[in-house]
């Protein structure tokens, strides 16, 4: 027992706490991906380097929100750059593809797909019938800066680099910029980690960009997110994180739904590995295959490792320090319970402790229920 327990603590503590300073490690040499931004500052002003894009919309019932999506999309600073506009439209059954027709004149084009088969599947049509050397993806909710393509544009110029992945920001209810939690300012500093290694095992799904030859394997059972970074390593090419390429959001209005979007991310996640394990083979993928190991199977495996440190420490109470350590384990968890009940209380340390715990409890449910048979390719997006 006293071996299960402190294997228990060790892998809690691995993907978030071991991983990173490993990540330095590894990284410590490498050179900034993407270039400098000296170099890239003087790409975006030769205009006649920077590559064509095609930007890809994907709705599914979007109608209240799609022209603005739009608007916010045909305002970027496009100085430059032959550019093309489509919104991907998910089988939509309300008046988001009037609405996005209505836009022809100003040269934005609507891909519909045939079935409502999910995201990806929306955004296969799209990546058919585009042009751009680059694909820019981008979810409805997501508001993009003016600057955003000239930007992320000459990342590209780094021939290492298969895609790029902008970094998350929060809209409050109120319309403004909401300060980072500690969860987001976490994953980005990860993010900016694993750029310097092998890449990304995942961007944010919500805006990023990929050259075209990365998109050619488009898997419409896995999240884009994932497979678009999988792409890149397959192609020995990297996915990377651009601290300077920001998207802004609005945190879902129903805090009750949140615990379902990880579930869905978590669930999606897992058969997005299931589909391609060969990413595990580090024979074939190198350092690549050792993140996503550490990133992913090591941070869905975090709350059967917290199960067995639990378990384990019952059998050890005779000896005072596991006495302790038991005592912790149940403030640690009567704490998130009491910030579940009283959502007043989710402030400071304990918003954090309450955060760790609701994200833990939905990668178990996850793993239930992927073991149960469940897949996620077609879903509800969570109002923002």
């Amino acid at each position: 027992m006293l071996l299960l327990f402190w294997l228990g603590v060790l892998g809690t503590l691995y993907s978030y706490f071991l991983y990173p300073p490993i990540l330095m490690m590894l990284g410590a040499r490498a050179s900034q991906p993407g270039g400098s931004q000296a170099t890239r500052s003087a790409l975006t002003h030769a205009t006649d380097a920077l590559p064509s894009v095609s930007m890809v919309i994907t709705a599914h019932n979007e109608e209240s929100k799609i022209a603005q999506k739009i608007e916010n999309s045909l305002a970027l600073d496009k100085t430059g750059v032959d550019f093309e506009l489509i919104v991907a439209s998910d089988f939509s059954t309300d008046g988001t593809d009037a609405i996005v027709e209505s836009y022809a004149s100003q040269g934005v084009r609507l891909v519909r797909a045939d079935q409502h088969l999910g995201k990806e599947y929306a955004q296969l049509c799209a990546i058919k019938a585009s042009l751009g050397e680059i694909i820019v993806f981008s979810d409805v909710a997501t508001e993009l800066p003016a600057d955003s393509l000239q930007k992320l544009l000459p990342y590209f110029a780094d021939g290492e680099v298969g895609a790029i992945s902008s970094e998350d920001r929060f809209i409050s209810s109120s319309g403004e910029v909401a300060g980072e939690g500690a969860y987001v300012k976490y994953e980005m500093w990860l993010r900016s980690l694993e750029s310097r290694v092998a890449g990304l095992v995942g961007l944010s799904g919500s805006f990023f960009a990929a050259r075209r030859s990365i998109c050619d394997q488009w898997d419409i059972q896995s999240p884009s997110d994932f497979n678009t970074a999988l792409n890149s390593a397959r192609s020995g090419l990297k996915a990377i994180s651009c601290p300077d390429v920001l998207g802004y959001y609005p945190n879902i209005k129903d805090e009750t739904k949140e615990y379902k979007r990880k579930l869905r991310t978590a669930i999606r996640g897992m058969t997005a590995l299931a589909r391609h394990p060969e990413v595990l083979n580090p024979g074939k993928f190198g350092l690549f295959s050792f993140q996503v190991f550490s990133h992913k199977l090591m941070r869905w495996a975090v709350p059967w490792f917290m199960l067995m440190t639990f378990v384990a420490n019952l059998f050890l109470l005779n000896k005072p320090f596991y006495m302790l350590t038991f005592v912790l384990q149940i403030a640690f968890y009567g704490a998130a319970l009491a910030a579940h009940n009283k959502p007043e209380l989710r402030k400071g340390g304990l918003k954090i402790l309450y955060f760790f715990c609701q994200v833990n409890l939905a990668l178990a449910d996850a793993a239930v229920q992927f073991i149960k048979g469940t897949r996620m390719t077609t879903w509800q997006p969570s109002k923002r």
